[in-house]
This record gives structure tokens, C-alpha cells and sequence, in this order.
């Protein structure tokens, strides 16, 4: 079964975000292997210069690097990434599933957002549109959107 790894900086702390999570970790538990993985977000003083956020996006890189599935396809969300519909993502990811790779992995960083260094790995750098959203949203959201493309891709009547 094809494996799906989200990665997320930061633990979800309310019971409605971790609610919903479950539901959608629980349904994409029917179509791929899927795995969660909550990193710690580098802690930063209340008011952090952009040298200190530099640096505490570098040390979130180094965790995020060692957790990145060996020969996964891999996604960043990010606000300047390109906007795809659900059925054009559903698209992206079969076609990744057909290209033999052994998984796909996608990352959402932390409230100050990803080391460049990180971005540039991407495969495919994905933005959930120009508006801004909590983190913990955001991962409700990207779950989902891959149970979405999971449905999309079994023609399942979820999606209309």
C-alpha cells in the first residue's frame, strides 16, 4: 500500500483540531499507510529578530531532513507555492503513485514558517491559496485535501 507521511511542525492541542485529525487520519486509513509525524517548533523569544527566526527555521530543517521518507515524493506547503484544484492534486498524486516511487511526504512548518534549504527539495512547492490560515487549520485542511485526492482516485461520491 502506497505510504502517505504528513509531517507537521508544532502538536495539536485543541480537541476540535485533534478531533477532526483522527476522522481524517482514520478515513486515509482505508486507502494508503498513512503516518503523522508532529516535530517541535524551534522555540523563539515573544518578539524574535529575523536573524533568530533564521536560525530557529535551521534547526527545524534538521529534524524535518532526518524525517523525510528515503525516496518519498516530496511537498511543501507554503504561501508562494502553486494553487491546484482538488482534482488537479488528485491528478499529482496518482501520478505520483505510477512514477514507482515508494511514497509521498508532505511538510507543513512551523508559525515562521521553512528553511529554504528545506523548500528546495521539494518536488512540488503547494500553496492553499493567498489567504492565511493557523497552522493547526492548515493541517486539518491538508488531511483533507489528501483524503479528497484518495476519494478523487477511487471515484468515490465524497467529492461531489
Amino acid at each position: 500500500m502506497f505510504q502517505v507521511t504528513l509531517i507537521a511542525m508544532g502538536k495539536l492541542k485543541e480537541k476540535f483540531y485533534l478531533s477532526a485529525a483522527q476522522e481524517y487520519e482514520k478515513r486515509l486509513g482505508g486507502y494508503c499507510n498513512f503516518r503523522l509525524l508532529e516535530l517541535p517548533e524551534s522555540r523563539l523569544p515573544e518578539n524574535p529578530q529575523p536573524g533568530e527566526i533564521a536560525q530557529g527555521l535551521a534547526r527545524e530543517a534538521e529534524l524535518i531532513r532526518q524525517k523525510i521518507p528515503k525516496g518519498a515524493w516530496f511537498c511543501v506547503l507554503t504561501p508562494e507555492g502553486r494553487e491546484l484544484s482538488s482534482e488537479d492534486f488528485a491528478r499529482q498524486l496518482s501520478q505520483v503513485k505510477l512514477s514507482g516511487r515508494s511514497g509521498a511526504c508532505f511538510l507543513i512548518g512551523s508559525s515562521y514558517g521553512i528553511d529554504p534549504s528545506v523548500k528546495a527539495m521539494a518536488d512540488l512547492k503547494l500553496s492553499m491559496g493567498k489567504m492565511t490560515f493557523p497552522h493547526h487549520l492548515a493541517r486539518i485542511m491538508a488531511l483533507e485535501q489528501l483524503y479528497r485526492a484518495e476519494a478523487i482516485q477511487a471515484g468515490s461520491r465524497y467529492h461531489k
